[in-house]
């Protein structure tokens, strides 16, 4: 197959993967891109979507004669291609080296090479290149907003549909991502990483959007959802609210990585939690409610400060022991660090798990796939509580011995309490499902008419 140079020149877009580029290549010329793919020697299999088909985050990584092929139909010269295409320069051991060897290319997954992978604007890309089709690239999350033409870009790694969403109707996001970039400058002015200042800001809002189902209050969220949603995301509530939240919470993830790069709220959190005489820190707390109004929920500081254990205790706990030189040094002082336990469910492993519950068989997951996932999310929400109350039992060695045991019974009645509520709430759901009041009592280890009785109360209060 012989190619002219500059026959049909498609430039690259900044960030696209190599793999959208030869796709777009190939439709450039008419062919199909397993046409223009049969130029390279293969090293493996494209990677594919658990239930089958091709996935749009794919990947290429090529050898040096393999990039020198590419350069050819795509009419641009290596040096363009290298400063367009982050997986231009990575190799593979596997493929052969040299110019004047064989063009080789071997298949990856672009977020183990180069990061998030998203879908471009289509628009965009036929605006400048004079041709429509997908585009997909490296993007970070900051990154998604395309303004010029109103769209959320979605992950490109979760076996969906949907390349964006309409932001028209939610332009506080658009707005978000110009609030960004001056977030960002005070990040590098505090010694601090974007990148890592933006993650646990989207870990703690991430949270919040979970623990939103049982909020009353809120009604921003819920508004920009049916939004992005087409107007009503009430009918597939449960998938849109994985789709959707990336999107829907960006404006709440920059105030609250603003927030965390102002010297003024580590100071609030210094002030409540005694500064030098140290104490609990209170749920009417200065700092939670100063967070709440930097988010626009001034009702939202008392639920944020009862929620321990999650990346925002972190955080805060890294600046009191900063503050205060206690621990060993380099240990936990690291206010930017977000544990793997706590970084949100990507929207791909959501949706995994969604289609697992959906097509499982077993009473136990049809049970669990009948219950709401609201329900669900109240049931789990209660025992990460109160594993978190028993995990408190590790640190509490100090003290005189009434003081001690003070505070191990305390965690324990209270971890008591909320398996005991958990309990109760799982019961209740099983009974809700279909299963027979007898053998939710028999599992709950308490007596049928008792358990009816109990129900009844939980059903009240809910």
């Amino acid at each position: 197959m012989t190619h002219h140079p500059g026959l049909l020149q498609t430039a690259p877009l900044q960030g696209e993967t190599t793999s959208s580029l030869i796709c777009r290549i190939a439709g450039r010329y008419g062919m199909e891109a397993k046409v223009l793919r049969s130029c390279w020697q293969w090293h493996n299999y494209p990677p594919g979507q658990d239930g089958g088909g091709a996935r749009a985050d794919a990947e290429v990584l090529l050898n040096a004669a393999g990039r020198q092929l590419l350069a050819g139909p795509c009419g641009v010269t290596e040096d363009v291609l290298a400063r367009a295409l982050p997986s231009w320069g990575q190799e593979d051991a596997k493929l052969p080296a040299g110019k004047n060897g064989v063009p080789a290319a071997a298949w990856r997954i672009g977020g183990a090479v180069a990061g998030l992978v998203a879908f471009g604007c289509r628009l965009c890309a036929a605006r400048r290149t004079g041709t429509a089709g997908r585009v997909v690239r490296y993007a970070s999350r900051w990154q998604r907003v395309c303004v010029r033409h109103g769209q959320w870009l979605l992950d490109a790694d979760a076996d969906q549909p949907l390349e964006h969403l309409d932001l028209r109707g939610v332009p506080e996001v658009a707005a978000a991502q110009r609030r960004w970039a001056g977030v960002a400058r005070r990040a590098v002015r505090a010694g601090a990483e974007p990148e890592r200042v933006f993650a646990l800001a989207h870990a703690v809002v991430a949270r919040w959007w979970e623990q939103a189902l049982n909020w009353d209050r809120e009604t921003v969220w819920p508004r920009r959802l049916h939004q992005v949603a087409g107007g009503n995301a009430g009918g597939d509530l449960a998938r849109w609210r994985i789709v959707g939240r990336d999107a829907v919470v960006f404006p709440e993830v920059v105030a609250v990585a603003d927030a965390l790069l102002d010297p003024a709220m580590a100071q609030l959190a210094w002030t409540d939690s005694g500064a030098g005489q140290p104490r609990a820190l209170p749920a009417d707390g200065a700092f939670f409610r100063r967070l709440g109004e930097r988010v626009d929920r001034d009702w939202l500081g008392p639920l944020a400060a009862t929620d321990y254990g999650g990346p925002l205790s972190g955080w805060r706990g890294a600046i009191l022991r900063a503050r205060r030189g206690s621990g060993p040094p380099g240990w936990g002082d690291d206010p930017w660090h977000l544990k793997r336990e706590q970084q949100p469910a990507t929207m791909a492993g959501q949706l995994r798990v969604m289609a697992a519950e959906a097509q499982a068989g077993g009473s136990g997951t049809r049970w669990c796939a009948s219950v709401s996932a609201e329900h669900r999310f109240h049931i789990t929400r209660l025992l990460d509580e109160a594993r978190e109350e028993l995990a408190q039992l590790r640190g509490v060695q100090s003290g005189t011995t009434a003081e001690v045991a003070r505070e191990l019974l305390e965690h324990l009645s209270q971890g008591a309490e909320l398996i005991d509520r958990a309990v109760l709430h799982t019961a209740a759901a099983a009974v809700a499902a279909g299963v027979a009041l007898e053998e939710v009592a028999r599992w709950s280890r308490l007596p049928a008419e008792e358990l009816s009785q109990i129900l009844a109360a939980v059903r009240s209060e809910d």
